[in-house]
């Protein structure tokens, strides 16, 4: 049963040492337009002067909803104080204007009487949090229940990705109040993003200038303009990408734009996932449901075990970068050959062109058989022979040692490893001499690696990553909607997601 918030749906968290660096980022946020703060009082060296800081905020913005919040150390706070002294801080909080209170299970449940005090002065949200782990949840909830109380607040740590589906299921059934549900940590990101399509009363964010209070917090102005949280319902498709790490990639900027842009009713999420968790990840896939994903690093070749087809290019390459659900089932293909075929066919002929290709992964492995496709004579490098020698026997490709590729001149080199990735980005496969009339970077962050700075110093003509990264996005968007993808829009927010990676 969905519960009428008399909240706004995105809280902004804030919390400092400091209590004039609190009350400036607090007035950064209200005149940003932000209307819905929780001010993390425990974290002040002096909690007390928190009172104060509420007090010249409801002064200064008499709209502003506002919860005060003095979770002691016990229970995942800061404030080192017994329980009298906690709620003495948090009922001067409620005089000064605080709208509503956070006071975490073993306080209420301790003192019931005084929480319902409290409830006939303010709203009282009562809240677990657990920092390791997701346990079960029913004994949890029942807990958070039978304590007196406004809202219940269940957060917990996201360890594999079915625990964004056990907290967003929990989100979707009937409670006897409004319930605050959502996993910490970057693998918990999903549940900050989705929650309130599942009915919760509001989610938390950071401010843009500040840090965050919880592990995975994301910034409000992500949460609204990227994601359009305020904006979803139960018919909002849900895409994503997997990886691992993922907070590096700028798929979601570039993805949720040209969303927008063709104003398709979807999101796009980051999501975490451990080689180990791969097929957990499936299990979260069909319960949200997912209906389709990018597949980058470490994931374009194990994933194919957990799909129902596979294309029969993606199964030659043996690696899958995207997947689409259709009539229930899950579908592999590789958008990755387009995304090198494309770039380079507007600087060369690929017909009998020689192309060195450095790498061994699923990158590699998409660039080797596209290019062969197109007849040209593949040769193959890397830092690992025994797997560049594997990779070159499944396409009859040569094989050159880096000593002796550097030593050769091809007419295209097509880069497929990490070297030169943020942050490694002093990093170049080529130290010196790069072997090649044409040099194509599929890095693309940052925009310029040192392997194509060197190669314009060296006159050569150069293709960064972005290219590539754009051609094999804009084919995934469109096997995914059906629709032109809108390229202008995608490039903006790729240029604008790396300027912002830079900063």
């Amino acid at each position: 049963m969905a519960h009428r918030s008399e909240f706004p749906p995105i809280c902004v968290a804030l919390g400092c040492a400091e209590s004039e660096k609190l009350e400036t980022l607090a007035g950064a946020a209200c005149d940003a337009g932000e209307q819905f703060l929780e001010l993390r009082l425990d974290m002040l060296d002096q909690p007390e002067r928190g009172i104060a800081v509420i007090r010249g905020l409801q002064g200064r913005y008499p709209d502003l909803y506002l919860i005060a919040t003095c979770r002691r150390r016990q229970n995942g706070g800061q404030f080192r104080g017994g329980a009298a002294d906690q709620w003495r801080i948090l009922e001067a909080a409620v005089e000064a204007g605080a709208r509503a209170v956070d006071i975490e299970i073993e306080t209420a449940a301790a003192d019931p009487d005084r929480v319902e005090a409290m409830r006939k002065r303010s709203r009282v949200i009562v809240s677990y949090h657990n920092f390791q782990s997701t346990p079960p949840l029913a004994p949890i909830l029942r807990r958070l229940e039978a304590a007196p109380a406004d809202i219940s607040k269940l957060v917990t740590t996201a360890r594999r990705p079915t625990d964004n589906l056990r907290i967003l299921e929990l989100a979707g059934s009937r409670h006897r109040r409004p319930l605050v549900v959502l996993a910490m940590g970057e693998a918990g990101s999903p549940t900050r993003l989705l929650s309130l399509a599942r009915h919760c009363p509001f989610t938390y964010a950071s401010f843009d200038s500040s840090e965050p209070t919880a592990p995975g917090q994301i910034s409000s102005r992500s949460a609204r303009r990227q994601y359009r949280v305020e904006r979803q319902g139960p018919e909002t498709q849900v895409y994503g990408v997997i990886a691992c790490p993922v907070a590096h990639s700028i798929s979601p900027a570039v993805h949720n734009r040209a969303f927008q842009a063709r104003r398709v009713d979807a999101v796009y999420l980051p999501f975490l996932v451990e080689p180990r968790l791969l097929g957990d990840f499936f299990t979260l896939a069909a319960g949200l449901p997912v209906a389709g994903f990018s597949v980058t690093i470490p994931h374009k070749q194990r994933v194919i075990r957990h799909l129902d087809s596979v294309d029969p290019q993606a199964r030659r390459i043996g690696a899958v970068n995207t997947v689409y659900r259709r009539q229930g089932k899950l579908h592999g293909t590789n958008t990755d050959v387009a995304g090198v075929t494309v770039p380079l066919e507007k600087r060369l002929k690929l017909k009998n062109a020689r192309i060195l290709v450095a790498g061994n992964g699923g990158a590699a492995r998409a660039a080797v058989f596209a290019l062969a496709g197109r007849g040209a004579r593949v040769i193959l490098t890397g830092r690992n022979l025994s797997r560049v020698r594997a990779l070159a026997r499944v396409c009859g490709a040569g094989v050159l040692s880096r000593e002796q590729a550097e030593a050769g001149q091809f007419d295209a080199l097509v880069h497929a490893t990490s070297a030169g990735m943020r942050p490694n980005t002093a990093e170049s496969f080529f130290p010196d001499r790069i072997p090649a009339e044409v040099v194509f970077d599929m890095v693309y962050n940052p925009l310029e690696t040192l392997l194509l700075k060197k190669a314009r110093a060296q006159g050569k003509k150069v293709i960064p990553g972005l290219e590539m990264f754009l051609e094999q996005a804009a084919a995934q968007f469109e096997i995914w909607t059906g629709e032109p993808a809108p390229r202008p829009a995608m490039e903006t927010a790729a240029r604008e997601a790396l300027a912002s990676h830079a900063a």
